[in-house]
């Protein structure tokens, strides 16, 4: 097998598109293609941060990069370090910022970080076993020996290992889409772009869905049809751009109770005490309703297709990063 390139830092690219990657898992299959792959992840924050803890960085053995730890500062040090890390056989702490020995690296947030490197052992089974819980929405967790680098990968949220670290990985965000119209389309473009899988219900719609979309799924069967087979979890947010109001009152009944942690519906604002009073009527209580967003979206002041599709995945991204510790 080929080491990595030990002069990575030679060739670092002028502009960071490694930075746009953060789904690691296609790049690791396709690094482990061409040899050994290091892996690099933040396991320790003091003072502020670019990137949040277990923020994770790949190295292909002919130098390629996927992913980052920090605003830029360390990357291609990290690289390098990676490259000795898989050259000795042993994994590596490494140690930026304030206090650090390390002087000739200093982070602009002033703070210090903390980054495990090692070899990824195994790489596609490593890639091949998260692929199938991602598949399957199980939430698992990564656990990595802190002295040899040898990983598990462990059911559940297990944060708490004094031999391990431990990163969780859940399933992605999944934003249902309900409708047709152009505001639908550009939410089904821009997800992906944010890590938000999407799945298309136009109810009697087209037998194919839009061409050149990027879905997870498309249903164009009744909507009673359409809901009873969705399988909603707490990953999951629902929100309804129909225009229809029967078509958004079903879609919102039917979000709300289930574990969806967020549903909108687009529509005007003179007509949401109607349409909550007629949830309530179906039995949907005060805490239900504080996961209900109407109308969709952050108030930016959008108007077009995509400009209220950015404002409606940014409230299911904030919604979601809210209920992170």
């Amino acid at each position: 097998m080929n080491a990595l390139n030990p002069s990575v830092a030679q060739d670092w690219p002028v502009w960071p598109e490694y930075a746009l990657v953060e789904d690691l898992l296609p790049s690791l299959r396709e690094y482990a293609h061409g040899g050994r792959v290091a892996l690099a992840t933040l396991v320790s924050i003091e003072g502020p941060s670019p990137r949040p803890l277990y923020s994770e960085m790949a190295i292909a053995a002919d130098g390629r990069v996927a992913g980052y730890v920090s605003g830029g500062c360390v990357e291609a040090a990290v690289a390098e370090e990676a490259a000795m890390a898989v050259a000795e056989g042993r994994p590596r702490l490494l140690d930026y910022g304030v206090g650090s020995l390390v002087l000739d690296i200093q982070l602009s947030c002033g703070g210090r970080i903390g980054i495990f490197v090692r070899e990824l052992r195994e790489p596609s089974r490593y890639v091949n076993t998260l692929t199938v819980a991602r598949r399957e929405r199980r939430t698992v967790t990564v656990l990595s020996d802190r002295e040899s680098g040898a990983w598990e990968i462990v059911e559940g949220d297990l944060r708490t290992s004094a031999q391990h670290y431990a990163r969780v990985q859940r399933p992605p965000l999944r934003l249902v889409a309900v409708g047709g119209d152009p505001v639908t389309l550009a939410v089904a473009h821009l997800a992906p772009l944010l890590g938000v899988e999407v799945i298309l219900l136009r109810p009697h719609g087209p037998t194919e869905p839009p061409p050149g979309t990027p879905l997870a799924g498309y249903d164009s069967r009744s909507l009673p049809a359409a809901l009873g087979d969705l399988q909603l979890d707490d990953r999951t947010a629902v929100y309804s751009l129909s225009h229809d109001a029967e078509i958004d009152h079903a879609v919102a009944a039917h979000a709300l109770h289930s574990s969806a942690f967020a549903v909108g519906i687009l529509g005007s604002r003179n007509k949401i005490g109607a349409r909550v009073e007629r949830l309530k009527d179906e039995g949907i209580d005060d805490d239900e309703l504080q996961r209900l967003h109407l109308p969709a979206g952050l108030p930016i002041g959008a108007q077009t297709p995509h400009g209220i599709a950015l404002s409606i995945l940014a409230q299911v991204c904030q919604r979601d990063r809210a209920r992170l510790p």
